[in-house]
């Protein structure tokens, strides 16, 4: 699964990334088991696409099921428009261009559009997202014959805190324990800055035998992911906000480019003031140096 320069890998895609994995997760989520084998091709999309955000993980399942997997830690109400979009670029790479020409009919792979929620905000254990809450009303314009919907996308979300869902997290050891570290990073977040407390959490599921392997061999790349999530949805949220006491939502989409810069500047100011080296600080923002210098020295002079 490639990294794109704009977009590092999460801990959660870097996790579940494989076939094998993939397989338990998803048996787990839809309640049966996926035949061996069965899994044979990711179709994850590695360019950014919507906010700098992609799709964590696509795949299908014996060219039958093309499944689209987002592990979010904030609900959007966008989500399923969002999966609209994705789904016709996983059908652009997977479907050959001259077939949709033809007149024969082509069989494609049936989409399902699956969320992992784990934020912090209360959440069911199981709810539906529906493209067709986004449509404008149109009565009085137009009557659609027997009530049907042109165009439907169902979104599924799962809470995947530590302690919902229980058959979920007990068909899926992985899972399960992905949870708890996240849990234990909550705690320890409490009363540690967030630095501290992604490694001292790491360090406590290693001695415990909780993803003991995965976490040994990429340590220091799941440090730097996880704290350069956590750092990026401050900042999302901090922008949002900002957009709308402003009353300029969408400013929000037409500056995306000097919102992405300045998401990395908020998460490095953040970094800074923890005590973060300039060249970590550069490791997670993707910011040049001369740039994580001059915020180093307004930083030092505003505190």
């Amino acid at each position: 699964m490639n990294v794109n320069k704009q977009h590092k890998n999460s801990m959660f895609c870097m996790l579940f990334g494989t076939p094998e994995v993939l397989k338990e997760l998803y048996s787990a989520v839809e309640g049966f088991d996926v035949p061996k084998d069965s899994i044979n091709n990711i179709n994850t999309l590695t360019d950014v696409f919507f906010m700098n955000k992609i799709n964590d993980i696509s795949f299908t399942i014996d060219d039958r099921i093309v499944v689209l997997i987002e592990h979010q830690s904030t609900i959007y109400n966008n989500m399923p428009v969002r999966f609209l979009m994705y789904i016709g670029r996983i059908y652009e790479k997977i479907i050959e261009e001259e077939k949709i020409y033809k007149s024969k009919l082509i069989k494609i792979p049936e989409p399902e559009f699956i969320v992992l929620y784990n934020g912090t905000a209360p959440y069911p254990d199981y709810k539906e997202l529906n493209l067709s809450a986004a449509f404008k009303n149109t009565d009085g314009i137009k009557q659609t014959k027997r009530n049907t919907i042109p165009l439907e996308l169902i979104v599924k979300v799962y809470n995947i805190n530590y302690g919902k869902n229980p058959e979920i997290m007990r068909k899926s050891e992985t899972l399960n324990n992905y949870s708890f570290l996240i849990k234990k990073i909550l705690q320890y977040k409490k009363i540690k800055p967030l630095e501290k407390a992604v490694r001292d959490a790491i360090e406590y599921c290693i001695e415990k035998n909780i993803l003991k392997k995965f976490l040994m061999e990429h340590s220091s790349e799941i440090i730097n992911m996880l704290i350069g999530e956590w750092n990026m949805d401050v900042a999302m949220a901090v922008a949002c906000e900002e957009a709308r006491e402003d009353g300029w939502e969408e400013g929000i989409r037409e500056g995306r480019e000097k919102g992405r810069k300045d998401e990395k500047l908020i998460i490095a100011r953040n970094l800074f003031t923890k005590g973060s080296t300039p060249e970590f600080i550069q490791e997670i923002t993707g910011l040049d140096m001369k740039t994580i210098q001059e915020l180093t020295i307004i930083t030092s002079k505003d505190n």
